[in-house]
C-alpha cells in the first residue's frame, strides 16, 4: 500500500528521528508524513493482513491507522515511554479485531498464484500449501490470539513488546501465545500436518 500525499515542495531529511517527523506533521508538514509512512506502513499491513486473512481489508485498516496519525500527530507527547512504532501498531491491532467482530465480516481468500513449472516448483508448491494451512488455521483463532501470534512470531516482538502494543502484561500475552500454540497444533494435525511447535508450550 503506497499512502498517497502530494509531492512535498521542502524535502525531509529521511534520518530524522520519529518524534520530529510528528512534530512536522502536526504543523501539517505532508511530506514528513510521507516519510513516516513509507516509514512504518510494510509492517503495519503485514500485521494486519495476518489478523485480517485479507489483504484488502488490512489495506483499509492501515490507511484509517494513518488518518487517525494524520488527525493526532499534534497529540503525540516526544520523548514519552511509548514509540510511535508500538503505537501505530497498537491502532492496527485494535482497528482490525473491531473489523472482525462486525457481523458478516467474512473476508475473500486471496487467489493462490499459480504454480511455477520450473525447477523447485515442488518445494515452492509445498511452502505455498504450507503457508496456506497456517493462515488457514489461524484464521480460527480468536482475534487475540492471532494478534499475539503475529506480533511475536511473524514480527519478532517480545513478550513486552507485544505487551506494550496490546496494552497487555506479559503474562497474559505469553497466555495468548501458549493457548494459541495449543490451538494452532490441534487444527494443523486435522490438516495432517504434524510435528509443528511440538517442544513449545
Amino acid at each position: 500500500m503506497k499512502v498517497a500525499v502530494p509531492t512535498p515542495k521542502e524535502a525531509v531529511e529521511p534520518l530524522l528521528d520519529d518524534d520530529r517527523l510528528l512534530a512536522r506533521i502536526a504543523n501539517g508538514d505532508r511530506a514528513a508524513f510521507a516519510v513516516l509512512a513509507n516509514r512504518h506502513t510494510a509492517r503495519a499491513l503485514a500485521v494486519a493482513q495476518r489478523i485480517l486473512g485479507s489483504a484488502g481489508e488490512a489495506d483499509e485498516v492501515v490507511q484509517e491507522a494513518w488518518v487517525r496519525v494524520w488527525a493526532r500527530a499534534g497529540q503525540w507527547q516526544a520523548g514519552g515511554s511509548a514509540r510511535f512504532s508500538t503505537w501505530l501498531h497498537r491502532v492496527v491491532v485494535n482497528l482490525c479485531i473491531d473489523r472482525r467482530r462486525r457481523p458478516g465480516f467474512a473476508p475473500l481468500e486471496d487467489a493462490p498464484e499459480m504454480a511455477d513449472p520450473a525447477p523447485g516448483a515442488e518445494s515452492v508448491i509445498a511452502r505455498r500449501e504450507m503457508s496456506a494451512q497456517m493462515a488457514s488455521a489461524m484464521a480460527d483463532l480468536p482475534e487475540r490470539q492471532r494478534a499475539a501470534i503475529s506480533l511475536c512470531y511473524y514480527e519478532e516482538m517480545s513478550a513486552a513488546e507485544a505487551g506494550r502494543v496490546m496494552e497487555l502484561s506479559v503474562p497474559a500475552v505469553e497466555s495468548l501465545l501458549a493457548r494459541a500454540r495449543r490451538a494452532l497444533r490441534g487444527r494443523l494435525a486435522a490438516m495432517g500436518v504434524t510435528g509443528v511447535g511440538e517442544n513449545e508450550g
